[in-house]
């Protein structure tokens, strides 16, 4: 009786404070509402020990206990997003709403491929039944708003070769290569000479086997290969959706070696997430913990002023800088849309945990880019101090190339 008595109290303070689409369901059967009108998601308690996680209802404590299978819960994925943020926000306290997490992240060639392997080698099966056709694991391209995803996706690819203005015979490398679609589609489509490296070793196989049959072993290398091993020079270089696993201190070393292995007049496109809180670099109510902890283990996102800061210090110049946030929450709604389309199949290949996981990750992620919590920036850049012989005077040329 005590624990429904403080849960009773709890509940009226928040009815009070915003009405939610809620009902909270306990072990015993008895039933709380949020609101007067009919509940859009319900949360199962189904033991008092989990009350612990329902009281401090940051984004953190409620994606742990969904996945640890400590609470259920049921409705639209989008719906239980949207309804965890609100209990965060009307229960959590204003100054725990920015926490940066107290940690000190290591980042070496041993550790980095161990975070890349436990993300990205999930299995091909995996992200093949929610991303595109081409497997492309990054924002897309809406030129119009309009487009599937597949389109969208090679528009972005298109977008970027286009951007550093990719010609026949460039040498162009490709940071964090995934699957294979962009320098697949720089040599077919743009005439490139091109290297992807990647750390997984599933992102490896499946990207040398879609090289191999689409002939193009003489004109595409892809290689299992961390990046700061990477010898020689190379006209264009891309890096898209990397990054972020690189970690704040070790970015004016990255912009550095990408410096390093640039050909004068060169161009680069880095395109990655950014978040938007300037001073914390923390997304709100403790979601930045929840990717840490079962996500992007040893991520970090940079401010896009801190990213412009490392490119000077790694001796790079930015030309020019563009948002693509709205892109973002686009692309990751969809995925999120299709994960639930493929729950199921999903089920079957992977286990429960790591479902739920990857539930709450990609709705999570529409969720925060749609309200400005994390950003997506593409800066070109090259050289400091010399000539970007191949970039036009206007940035008419990336919009009249696809016309």
């Amino acid at each position: 009786m005590f624990w429904e008595k403080k849960l009773a109290a709890w509940v009226d303070e928040i009815r009070h404070a915003s009405a939610l689409p809620l009902r909270l369901e306990l072990w015993n059967g008895r039933q709380f509402d949020f609101s007067d009108g009919a509940p859009q998601v319900t949360l199962r308690i189904p033991a008092v020990s989990a009350l612990t996680y329902l009281f401090k209802p940051s984004l953190s404590n409620l994606g742990e206990a969904y996945v640890e299978g400590k609470i259920e819960v049921d409705g639209p994925v989008k719906s239980i997003i949207s309804v965890a943020n609100s209990l965060a926000a009307n229960t959590l306290k204003a100054e725990g709403r920015l926490s940066r997490i107290s940690r000190s992240i290591k980042h070496n060639k041993e550790k980095d491929a161990e975070a890349i392997r436990y993300h990205y080698d999930v299995s091909n099966d995996f992200y093949k039944l929610w991303l595109d056709e081409n497997m492309v694991y990054s924002c897309a391209y809406f030129e119009d708003g309009t487009e599937d995803l597949a389109t969208a996706q090679l528009k972005k690819i298109d977008h970027i070769l286009t951007k550093i203005q990719v010609r026949p015979g460039d040498t162009l490398l490709d940071i964090g290569c995934g699957w294979g679609a962009l320098v697949i589609r720089a040599a077919q489509k743009f005439g490139a000479k091109c290297v992807g490296v990647t750390l997984s070793e599933n992102q490896f196989a499946l990207a040398a086997e879609r090289v191999a049959k689409a002939g193009l072993s003489d004109r595409v290398e892809i290689r299992l290969q961390d990046y700061r091993d990477v010898n020689g020079t190379f006209d264009r270089i891309t890096s898209v959706g990397m990054f972020e696993h690189v970690g704040l201190k070790n970015l004016p070393m990255y912009f550095s070696r990408i410096n390093t292995l640039l050909a004068d007049g060169g161009l680069v496109m880095n395109h990655g997430i950014t978040t938007t809180d300037i001073e914390n670099g923390e997304t709100p109510y403790g979601g930045g913990e929840f990717i840490d902890k079962y996500v992007f283990p040893a991520g970090e996102l940079p401010h896009i002023g801190t990213v412009l800061k490392t490119m000077q210090q790694g001796g790079l110049e930015a030309f020019d800088v563009e948002n693509l946030r709205r892109h973002y929450a686009k692309t990751c709604g969809i995925w999120a849309d299709n994960f639930e389309a493929k729950a199921d199949q999903i089920r079957s290949i992977t286990d429960e945990k790591r479902y739920r996981i990857w539930r709450v990750y990609l709705a999570g992620s529409a969720y925060g880019f749609d309200r400005d919590w994390i950003s997506l920036y593409q800066v070109i850049c090259g050289k400091a101090n010399r000539s970007a012989t191949a970039l036009p005077w206007s940035r008419r040329y990336i919009y009249d190339a696809n016309e």
